[in-house]
C-alpha cells in the first residue's frame, strides 16, 4: 500500500473513532449562525485530517518500523483516552495527565470493566495490529516533499479561514486541547515532563526562624482529606446526617474554605508552600524538621512534594507497627497518635495524616461495612452514571467514616494533658457527583465547578491556648503553612499574619 493511502486511512480512522467528543463539544458550545458552525466544523475536519496525515507520513517515512510502533501505541492510548472522555466526561489536559501518571495500581484497577476492555480491543488493539503488519511502499524523498507541502499548505489555508473564530478558540482552548486525540495526552505529557524537571530541582531554602520558648509542649496534627466537598458535610448545612459525631461537638470550629487546585498533587503542594510561586521553596515539613521540630508524615495517598524527614510512614510501614489496627481502611493511619505525641522528647510536634477516605472511583471501598448507612450504593462511578442516588449514597458513607475517624482522633487527643494540641482538617479538593454531567475531580480551576473546589476546613483545640479567627470569606490551603508556624510559636520572616487561622497577639499589642 502506498504510504499516502496508509496515512490517509490512519488519519480518517483517528477522526472517526477518537475525535467524536471533540466535534460534539464544538457543536454544543458554538452559538454562531448555522453556516458559520458548519464552516468551522468543516475547517477543523480538514485541518485535523491534513495534520494527522502529514505527521503519520513523516514519521513512517523517516523512522520506518519505529514509527509503526509509535503509531500503534497511539491507537491503544487514544482508545483508552476517549473511553474515559465518554464515560467519565474527563479532559485529557495537563491536570488529568498528572493524575494518570500518579495513580497507583490499586486506584487504576477500580476503573477496569468488561466494556472498557472490549472498547480498547476493537478500537485500539486491532488497529494497532494492522499498523504493525500492513506492508507499505514508502516512496521517494520527492514524494515526501510534495506531500508535505500540500498537507501543510491546506492546513494553513483552512486555519486562516477560521481566523474570525480566534476569540472562541481562546475561550475554550483548555477543553478543545483536552479532547483532541492523540495530541491531548501527547502534548500535555510533554508539558508535564517539563514541569517535573523544574519541580525536581533543588529546593530554595527559606530564612531561619526563631523559636520562642514554650511554657507547655505543643502538638499540631494536620489531617489532609481526600475528595471531600463541603456540600456533603452536615456541618456545612447538608440535609443528611453525614457528621453525626462532629456535629454534636461544641468545641469544633468550622471555616468556609476553597482549594487552590482540583487535584491532589497541586493542592497538597499548596498546603506545604508558604506562597504561590513557580519557585520550589522548602516544604513545610522540611522547614520544621530543619528547626528541630519532631515531624511525622503518615500517608495513604500520593502527590506530596519532596519530604525530607526521618519519619515518613506508608500504610505498609504502619501495618507492621500496628498489626492490631484496621489495615484494610484508614484506621491504621490514625493508630497510636496519642502515644506518639506523649513519647516525643521535643517541645514541638507536627504530624500529618494524608488520607484517601473519599477517593473514587469506588467510594464504597473506602470505608468498612459498618459505615454503610445510606443504601443501596453503587460500586463504581461508571455505575453511578445510571444510578446517581446510589453513587451519592456511597460517597456520603465515606464522609460518615471521615466523621468517625476525626471524632475518634479528637477524643484521643482530648485525653492528652502534657501538650497543647491543635487538630486541623482540610480536604485537598472537592468532588463532582454528576452535576452538569461531571464526575470525580481534576477540571482546571478556571472552569471548575464549585463542587470541585469548595472544601471543608475544621479546627479543634484541646484547650483555648490560642483563638480561632472568624472569617466571612473562604480561607484557602496556603493558610496551613502560616497557621502552623503560629501554633508552634516559630517567628519567621516568611510568616504572613493575614494567612493565619488564628488571632495574632502581636497585632493586638
Amino acid at each position: 500500500m502506498p504510504l499516502t493511502t496508509f496515512s490517509a486511512i490512519m488519519s480518517a480512522f483517528c477522526m472517526l473513532c477518537y475525535n467524536i467528543p471533540f466535534f460534539q463539544f464544538v457543536t454544543a458550545n458554538n452559538d454562531s449562525a448555522l453556516w458559520q458552525r458548519l464552516t468551522l466544523i468543516a475547517g477543523l475536519t480538514v485541518v485535523m485530517f491534513a495534520i494527522n496525515f502529514w505527521v503519520c507520513y513523516l514519521l513512517l517515512f523517516l523512522t520506518r518500523y519505529v514509527g509503526r510502533i509509535l503509531i500503534a501505541f497511539t491507537h491503544i492510548a487514544s482508545a483508552t483516552g476517549v473511553y474515559f472522555v465518554w464515560v467519565y466526561q474527563t479532559l485529557l489536559d495537563g491536570t488529568m495527565m498528572e493524575n494518570f501518571y500518579h495513580t497507583r495500581w490499586s486506584e487504576a484497577s477500580t476503573f477496569f470493566s468488561i466494556p472498557m476492555f472490549l472498547w480498547i480491543f476493537f478500537t485500539g488493539v486491532l488497529p494497532a495490529a494492522y499498523v504493525l503488519i500492513q506492508r507499505i511502499d514508502y516512496g521517494s524523498w520527492k514524494r515526501l516533499g510534495i506531500t508535505s507541502a500540500i498537507a501543510v499548505g491546506i492546513s494553513l489555508v483552512c486555519a486562516l479561514t477560521q481566523f474570525n473564530q480566534f476569540l472562541w478558540f481562546g475561550r475554550y482552548d483548555t477543553q478543545l486541547g483536552g479532547l483532541l486525540m492523540p495530541w491531548s495526552y501527547i502534548v500535555n505529557s510533554g508539558r508535564l515532563a517539563a514541569q517535573y524537571y523544574q519541580a525536581n530541582r533543588e529546593e530554595e531554602p527559606l530564612p531561619d526562624a526563631f523559636l520562642s520558648p514554650v511554657e507547655k509542649p505543643i502538638a499540631v496534627i494536620l489531617v489532609i482529606g481526600e475528595s471531600a466537598r463541603s456540600a456533603n458535610f452536615q456541618l456545612y448545612g447538608y440535609s443528611r446526617a453525614t457528621n453525626p459525631l462532629l456535629s454534636a461537638r461544641s468545641d469544633l470550629h468550622v471555616l468556609p474554605a476553597r482549594s487552590c487546585a482540583t487535584y491532589t498533587s497541586a493542592a497538597v503542594t499548596a498546603m506545604m508552600q508558604h506562597t504561590s510561586s513557580s519557585t520550589l521553596y522548602e516544604a513545610l515539613p522540611n522547614y520544621l524538621f530543619r528547626h528541630g521540630v519532631d515531624v511525622v508524615w503518615r500517608s495513604n495517598n500520593w502527590g506530596e512534594p519532596p519530604v525530607h524527614i526521618d519519619e515518613f510512614l506508608t500504610m505498609r510501614d504502619l501495618r507492621k507497627q500496628y498489626p492490631e489496627a484496621d489495615d484494610k481502611h484508614e484506621g491504621v493511619l490514625f493508630a497510636g497518635i496519642k502515644q506518639r505525641i506523649e513519647a516525643s522528647d521535643s517541645s514541638r510536634v507536627f504530624i500529618v495524616l494524608h488520607t484517601s477516605t473519599s477517593h473514587g472511583a469506588q467510594y464504597d471501598a473506602q470505608y468498612p461495612n459498618d459505615f454503610q448507612v445510606f443504601r443501596p450504593v453503587c460500586h463504581t462511578v461508571e455505575e453511578g452514571r445510571e444510578n446517581l442516588p446510589g453513587l451519592i449514597n456511597a460517597y456520603d458513607n465515606s464522609i460518615i467514616y471521615t466523621d468517625y475517624l476525626l471524632n475518634s482522633l479528637i477524643d484521643s487527643l482530648a485525653t492528652i494533658h502534657s501538650h497543647n494540641c491543635a487538630l486541623i482538617y482540610m480536604s485537598d479538593h472537592g468532588e463532582s457527583l454528576g452535576e452538569n454531567g461531571l464526575f470525580m475531580h481534576g477540571v482546571p480551576m478556571r472552569i471548575a465547578p464549585r463542587e470541585q473546589y469548595e472544601i471543608p476546613c475544621l479546627i479543634w483545640l484541646n484547650n483555648p491556648f490560642i483563638h480561632v479567627r472568624s472569617f466571612e470569606h473562604p480561607v484557602d490551603q496556603q493558610y496551613i503553612y502560616h497557621s502552623v508556624l503560629h501554633l508552634l510559636q516559630m517567628q519567621s520572616p516568611i510568616y504572613e499574619s493575614e494567612k493565619d487561622f488564628f488571632e495574632n497577639e502581636r497585632q493586638t499589642e
